[in-house]
Protein backbone atom coordinates (compact mmCIF):
# COMPACT_ATOMS: atom_id res chain seq x y z
CA UNK A 1 0.00 0.00 0.00
CA UNK A 2 1.34 3.27 -1.19
CA UNK A 3 0.12 5.52 1.68
CA UNK A 4 2.14 2.41 4.47
CA UNK A 5 5.28 4.61 5.96
CA UNK A 6 5.96 1.67 8.70
CA UNK A 7 5.25 -2.09 8.39
CA UNK A 8 6.12 -4.84 10.76
CA UNK A 9 5.89 -8.31 10.55
CA UNK A 10 6.56 -10.93 12.61
CA UNK A 11 8.85 -9.41 14.84
CA UNK A 12 10.62 -11.09 17.80
CA UNK A 13 12.73 -9.93 20.70
CA UNK A 14 14.04 -12.17 23.45
CA UNK A 15 16.25 -10.82 26.49
CA UNK A 16 17.67 -13.69 28.70
CA UNK A 17 16.83 -13.13 32.15
CA UNK A 18 19.06 -16.08 34.29
CA UNK A 19 18.54 -19.22 33.30
CA UNK A 20 15.66 -18.12 31.58
CA UNK A 21 14.52 -16.56 28.21
CA UNK A 22 12.06 -13.97 28.04
CA UNK A 23 9.80 -12.96 24.94
CA UNK A 24 8.98 -9.27 25.33
CA UNK A 25 8.22 -9.21 21.60
CA UNK A 26 6.41 -12.22 19.96
CA UNK A 27 5.07 -12.25 16.33
CA UNK A 28 4.51 -8.73 16.39
CA UNK A 29 2.36 -6.96 13.61
CA UNK A 30 2.39 -3.20 13.03
CA UNK A 31 1.33 -0.74 10.30
CA UNK A 32 1.19 2.92 9.65
CA UNK A 33 0.02 4.95 7.29
CA UNK A 34 1.27 8.21 6.38
CA UNK A 35 0.30 10.80 8.48
CA UNK A 36 -1.27 9.42 11.67
CA UNK A 37 -0.15 9.48 14.64
CA UNK A 38 -0.49 6.24 16.79
CA UNK A 39 -0.34 6.13 20.70
CA UNK A 40 1.07 2.38 22.06
CA UNK A 41 0.30 2.16 25.82
CA UNK A 42 0.53 -1.01 27.85
CA UNK A 43 2.12 -2.08 31.53
CA UNK A 44 5.67 -1.09 31.99
CA UNK A 45 8.65 -3.82 30.74
CA UNK A 46 5.83 -4.97 28.47
CA UNK A 47 8.49 -3.86 25.26
CA UNK A 48 7.11 -0.08 24.31
CA UNK A 49 10.19 1.22 24.58
CA UNK A 50 12.00 -1.77 22.77
CA UNK A 51 9.53 -1.88 20.05
CA UNK A 52 10.56 1.85 19.70
CA UNK A 53 13.81 1.46 19.58
CA UNK A 54 14.03 -1.46 16.99
CA UNK A 55 11.82 0.90 14.86
CA UNK A 56 14.12 3.42 15.66
CA UNK A 57 17.03 1.11 14.28
CA UNK A 58 18.77 1.38 17.86
CA UNK A 59 18.11 -2.31 18.51
CA UNK A 60 18.04 -5.21 16.05
CA UNK A 61 15.42 -7.81 16.41
CA UNK A 62 15.72 -11.83 17.03
CA UNK A 63 13.17 -12.34 13.82
CA UNK A 64 10.90 -10.29 11.50
CA UNK A 65 10.61 -7.59 9.18
CA UNK A 66 10.31 -3.64 9.38
CA UNK A 67 10.20 -1.43 6.64
CA UNK A 68 10.12 2.19 6.57
CA UNK A 69 9.12 4.18 3.54
CA UNK A 70 9.36 0.99 1.67
CA UNK A 71 12.75 0.41 2.93
CA UNK A 72 13.78 -2.79 4.50
CA UNK A 73 16.13 -2.24 7.75
CA UNK A 74 17.75 -5.57 7.17
CA UNK A 75 19.40 -4.46 4.55
CA UNK A 76 21.00 -1.77 6.30
CA UNK A 77 24.91 -2.51 7.76
CA UNK A 78 25.75 -0.23 10.86
CA UNK A 79 26.72 2.71 8.98
CA UNK A 80 23.08 2.54 7.24
CA UNK A 81 21.62 1.92 10.11
CA UNK A 82 23.22 5.12 11.83
CA UNK A 83 22.54 7.17 8.13
CA UNK A 84 18.92 6.08 8.31
CA UNK A 85 18.18 7.29 12.08
CA UNK A 86 19.93 10.57 11.21
CA UNK A 87 17.99 11.14 8.28
CA UNK A 88 14.71 9.29 8.46
CA UNK A 89 13.79 8.88 12.36
CA UNK A 90 13.09 11.97 15.10
CA UNK A 91 13.62 10.69 18.51
CA UNK A 92 12.03 11.84 21.75
CA UNK A 93 12.90 10.14 25.02
CA UNK A 94 11.37 9.85 28.51
CA UNK A 95 14.52 11.46 29.30
CA UNK A 96 15.56 13.93 26.96
CA UNK A 97 19.36 12.91 26.32
CA UNK A 98 20.38 16.50 25.76
CA UNK A 99 24.09 17.07 25.97
CA UNK A 100 24.34 19.15 29.00
CA UNK A 101 27.90 20.51 28.58
CA UNK A 102 26.27 22.48 24.96
CA UNK A 103 23.56 25.31 24.54
CA UNK A 104 19.77 24.67 23.50
CA UNK A 105 21.06 25.83 20.48
CA UNK A 106 24.26 23.99 20.27
CA UNK A 107 21.97 21.31 21.15
CA UNK A 108 19.17 21.45 18.32
CA UNK A 109 22.01 22.01 15.56
CA UNK A 110 23.96 18.66 16.73
CA UNK A 111 22.10 16.31 14.42
CA UNK A 112 22.39 18.78 11.56
CA UNK A 113 26.45 19.21 12.13
CA UNK A 114 26.89 15.22 12.23
CA UNK A 115 25.48 14.70 8.58
CA UNK A 116 27.72 17.26 7.19
CA UNK A 117 25.41 19.87 6.84
CA UNK A 118 27.14 23.77 6.82
CA UNK A 119 27.51 25.42 9.93
CA UNK A 120 25.90 27.78 8.89
CA UNK A 121 22.91 26.46 7.59
CA UNK A 122 22.42 24.49 10.78
CA UNK A 123 22.19 27.51 13.24
CA UNK A 124 19.46 28.84 11.23
CA UNK A 125 17.96 25.77 11.03
CA UNK A 126 17.78 25.19 14.96
CA UNK A 127 16.84 28.94 15.12
CA UNK A 128 14.03 28.69 13.30
CA UNK A 129 12.81 25.40 15.23
CA UNK A 130 13.81 27.04 18.54
CA UNK A 131 11.52 29.77 17.51
CA UNK A 132 8.83 26.87 16.58
CA UNK A 133 8.52 25.43 19.73
CA UNK A 134 9.10 28.51 21.61
CA UNK A 135 12.29 28.42 23.06
CA UNK A 136 13.96 31.26 21.16
CA UNK A 137 14.56 33.58 24.31
CA UNK A 138 16.18 30.39 25.63
CA UNK A 139 18.87 29.80 22.48
CA UNK A 140 22.39 30.25 25.11
CA UNK A 141 21.01 28.39 27.89
CA UNK A 142 21.88 24.87 28.66
CA UNK A 143 19.73 22.43 29.30
CA UNK A 144 20.62 22.41 33.14
CA UNK A 145 18.85 26.12 33.06
CA UNK A 146 15.70 25.05 31.67
CA UNK A 147 12.75 23.60 33.18
CA UNK A 148 12.07 20.09 32.29
CA UNK A 149 9.11 21.55 29.63
CA UNK A 150 11.07 23.44 28.15
CA UNK A 151 14.06 20.27 28.12
CA UNK A 152 11.14 18.68 26.42
CA UNK A 153 10.47 21.20 24.00
CA UNK A 154 14.36 21.61 23.59
CA UNK A 155 14.58 17.54 22.97
CA UNK A 156 11.17 17.75 20.30
CA UNK A 157 13.28 20.35 18.25
CA UNK A 158 16.37 18.45 17.98
CA UNK A 159 14.26 15.52 17.14
CA UNK A 160 13.32 17.49 13.79
CA UNK A 161 16.08 18.71 12.84
CA UNK A 162 16.82 16.31 10.54
CA UNK A 163 13.07 16.52 8.74
CA UNK A 164 11.73 13.48 9.77
CA UNK A 165 9.60 11.30 7.98
CA UNK A 166 8.60 9.35 11.07
CA UNK A 167 8.65 10.66 14.63
CA UNK A 168 8.63 8.42 17.70
CA UNK A 169 8.14 9.61 21.31
CA UNK A 170 8.75 7.42 23.99
CA UNK A 171 6.74 8.79 27.30
CA UNK A 172 8.02 12.19 26.11
CA UNK A 173 5.60 13.54 28.69
CA UNK A 174 6.08 11.00 31.60
CA UNK A 175 8.40 13.31 33.86
CA UNK A 176 6.26 16.24 33.82
CA UNK A 177 3.59 17.97 35.79
CA UNK A 178 0.02 17.48 34.02
CA UNK A 179 -0.55 20.95 33.44
CA UNK A 180 2.76 21.39 31.34
CA UNK A 181 2.44 17.56 29.87
CA UNK A 182 -0.74 19.09 28.56
CA UNK A 183 0.84 21.81 26.82
CA UNK A 184 3.83 19.47 25.79
CA UNK A 185 1.51 17.28 23.83
CA UNK A 186 -0.46 20.32 22.28
CA UNK A 187 2.82 21.53 20.96
CA UNK A 188 3.52 18.01 19.83
CA UNK A 189 0.21 17.65 17.77
CA UNK A 190 0.22 20.62 16.47
CA UNK A 191 4.08 20.05 14.77
CA UNK A 192 2.76 16.75 13.90
CA UNK A 193 -0.42 18.10 11.62
CA UNK A 194 1.74 20.88 10.54
CA UNK A 195 4.67 19.00 9.65
CA UNK A 196 2.68 15.90 8.36
CA UNK A 197 4.42 13.73 9.96
CA UNK A 198 3.97 10.17 10.82
CA UNK A 199 4.55 9.82 14.19
CA UNK A 200 4.34 6.79 17.22
CA UNK A 201 3.89 7.98 21.07
CA UNK A 202 4.18 5.80 23.90
CA UNK A 203 2.27 7.10 26.88
CA UNK A 204 1.14 5.55 29.50
CA UNK A 205 -1.30 8.57 30.11
CA UNK A 206 -4.50 7.41 28.70
CA UNK A 207 -6.42 11.19 28.21
CA UNK A 208 -3.41 11.27 26.02
CA UNK A 209 -3.76 8.67 23.93
CA UNK A 210 -6.94 9.35 23.07
CA UNK A 211 -6.56 12.56 20.99
CA UNK A 212 -4.18 10.53 18.72
CA UNK A 213 -6.13 8.44 15.57
CA UNK A 214 -5.11 5.09 16.55
CA UNK A 215 -4.64 3.33 20.26
CA UNK A 216 -3.42 0.18 20.75
CA UNK A 217 -1.66 -1.65 23.89
CA UNK A 218 1.27 -3.42 24.36
CA UNK A 219 0.29 -7.10 25.83
CA UNK A 220 2.01 -10.56 25.62
CA UNK A 221 4.25 -8.92 23.38
CA UNK A 222 1.60 -8.28 20.62
CA UNK A 223 0.14 -5.24 20.04
CA UNK A 224 -4.03 -5.22 19.77
CA UNK A 225 -6.35 -2.16 19.07
CA UNK A 226 -8.62 -0.35 21.69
Amino acid sequence: MSDVLLEVRDLWKCFPSGAEVIEVLRSLELCVRKGEIVAITGESGSGKSTLLHIIGAMERPDRGSIAVGGRDLAELDDEGRARFRNETIGFVFQFHHLLPEFSALENAMFPLLLRGAPFAESRETAERLLREVGLEQRATHQPGELSGGEQQRLALARALSGSPQLLLADEPTGNLDPTTAERMFDLLLQIHRSRELTSIVVTHNPGLAGRCHRRLRMAAGRLEEL
